[in-house]
């Protein structure tokens, strides 16, 4: 049986849902390089890094640049991202994160951010969060992306608990395999078609708490919630 001492966030799509303003900067990068970007094609880029997430739309439109280029045109992509989320407020936090984080702290449990995001402070400045968060472990703190655990252990080890006492809450496959890899158990935040590694999936955290939490580590199992 698990002993929970921390839990580590994923950033966009469990904190906050921003991941539509993820799509419509690369989507408006890609169309300035002639190639269409679908919403199915920006489930591609969840939970990777910025690099990579260009080398993937490149490779959707068949195209080749140098590095100089990619690195101009991430920079491009993440000012107009930028924009977006210079806007945000309190507001778009997702529902029931904010409550559930609080009676975690409440409880003494640590809380973490690991996010791929290099703007994650900024964000969590934006939505007034940033004292809710012990460690923040974010793309400037990291050099491998998701599914490499770094992000996770990195997480761990700046709130001084180990692995196997973290709970991780992802959106995305590679974070859930992230969370894997280094030995903690992971609720995935979604749809359990698409998420279906993790131990736990809940659709949001509307009707989660810590007594389910602990319900479901207790069994140390692959349980689901729809």
């Amino acid at each position: 049986m698990r002993t929970l001492k921390a839990c580590l966030f994923d950033l966009d799509g469990v904190i906050v849902d921003t991941a539509r303003y993820h799509f419509l900067a690369w989507k408006q990068l890609a169309e300035q390089l002639g190639i269409d970007f679908t919403e199915e094609h920006n489930e591609l880029l969840k939970g990777v890094s910025r690099m990579r997430s260009l080398d993937i739309i490149l490779e959707i439109g068949g195209k080749t640049l140098s590095e100089e280029e990619k690195t101009a045109l991430a920079n491009k992509k993440n000012e107009v991202y930028l924009e977006y989320i210079l806007k945000m407020d309190e507001s778009e936090i997702l529902p029931g994160v904010k409550s559930f984080i609080t009676e975690l702290k409440n409880n003494h449990i640590r809380v973490a951010l690991g996010s791929a995001s290099k703007n994650a402070r900024l964000i969590l400045k934006r939505l007034n969060i940033e004292n809710l968060f012990d460690a923040v472990i974010d793309g400037n703190k990291v050099s491998e992306a998701k599914p490499d655990p770094e992000v996770f252990l990195n997480g761990a080890a700046e709130l001084q608990v180990e692995p196997e006492a973290c709970v991780v809450f992802e959106d995305a496959v590679a974070g859930i395999e992230a969370a894997q890899n280094a030995g903690m158990f992971c609720v995935g935040i979604g749809d359990i078609t698409i998420l279906k590694k993790a131990n736990l999936v809940i659709p949001g955290f509307a009707d989660f708490n810590l007594e389910k939490l602990q319900a479901c580590m207790q069994e140390d199992s692959y349980l689901h919630v729809k």
